[in-house]
């Protein structure tokens, strides 16, 4: 539910810079009861909702927020141009990836203060250290679906200040997550990153899992294009601009070389199931499972006062 997105707090909140909280595979339960869970998998639902059924090309209402945001996003994006790869000795992980990330890490504050109003100026520190989870890790130069996480905290985080609203949850997928994914395969290409906790073959995908799910929401009740049609070259060529999941699996076959089956098996064996909403209900499930209730990749999520680590509280 989205309630939170409706009354902004007051502007007295006692923001904090928020940490990390899960430090053993015990600690597990105390995330799974918090109300930082229960916040985070209520939004990626409501955005599952609100975006079900809709093209990328819907027309739909762009706040100002959003407009901020993209800019954010494109400033990020131009860093990138400025730091080009350099010459060394692995082909993985180049290090220029470092000098980029020391650059957001430096601006990470003034970037999102932009995006937020001064009355709000408070929480930019709190808000800032999601946005600089969400881009890799710069010791590793690696990429996964814990940074993907960081980003939808953020945004997460965004509404529950009041920065984002109710009417602004497709812009917020469609727009604004949209613009990241962009950038984030940006940077996964010109680094050659790694990805972060890869499960390989067996994985769903190498970097990503939150485009999945909104995807397949996209096409639910779609009149002709049904899983089997994503395994088909000349479906989603035709289709990719207007479906989140068909650009995903673009990418996928741009970066991956012999059959389909083989280097993504897990998508292989989702393309035979048999209506859209099985795929996103299924996916939902998997993502619990697989990343929300995985210790390698929530030990690095951090808590604070928009997302904090204390139990549910009723109401």
């Amino acid at each position: 539910p989205l309630y939170s997105l409706e009354e902004a707090p007051p502007a007295t909140q006692n923001f904090i810079i928020p940490k990390k909280e899960i430090h053993t595979v015990p600690d597990m339960g105390k995330w799974k009861r918090s109300q930082a869970y229960a916040d985070y998998i209520g939004f990626i639902l409501t955005l599952n909702e609100g975006v079900k059924g809709k093209k990328l090309t819907f027309e739909y209402k762009v706040s100002e927020a959003i407009e901020k945001l993209v800019a954010l996003l494109n400033t990020l994006d131009r860093w990138i141009d400025e730091t080009p790869p350099v010459d060394q000795p692995s082909r993985f992980g180049n290090k220029a990836y470092r000098t980029w990330y020391a650059k957001l890490d430096e601006e990470a504050e003034n970037l999102v203060a932009t995006v937020v109003p001064t009355h709000l100026a408070a929480a930019v520190p709190e808000v800032a250290v999601y946005l600089k989870e969400s881009v890799g890790n710069s010791t590793r130069i690696d990429y996964g679906t814990g940074h993907e996480a960081a980003f939808a905290a953020f945004l997460c985080c965004l509404c529950k200040i009041g920065v984002l609203r109710v009417d602004d949850q497709i812009a917020i997928v469609f727009k604004v997550f949209n613009r990241y994914l962009e950038v984030m395969r940006k940077l996964q290409k010109t680094y050659r990153m790694e990805p972060a906790g890869s499960q390989g073959v067996w994985g769903l995908d190498d970097f990503q899992f939150l485009p999945f799910i909104w995807g397949s929401s996209q096409l639910i009740d779609h009149p002709y294009l049904e899983p089997r049609h994503f395994v088909d070259e000349k479906a989603v060529n035709e289709n990719h601009k207007d479906y989140m999941f068909l650009e995903c699996i673009l990418f996928i076959t741009e970066m991956k070389t012999g059959p389909f089956a083989e280097h993504s098996n897990q998508l292989w064996n989702i393309s035979a199931v048999p209506s859209w909403s099985k795929v996103n209900q299924g996916l939902i499930r998997m993502y619990k499972a697989e990343c929300l209730e995985k210790f390698p990749v929530i030990q690095h999520f951090k808590f604070g006062s928009l997302l904090p680590i204390h139990p549910v509280t009723s109401g």
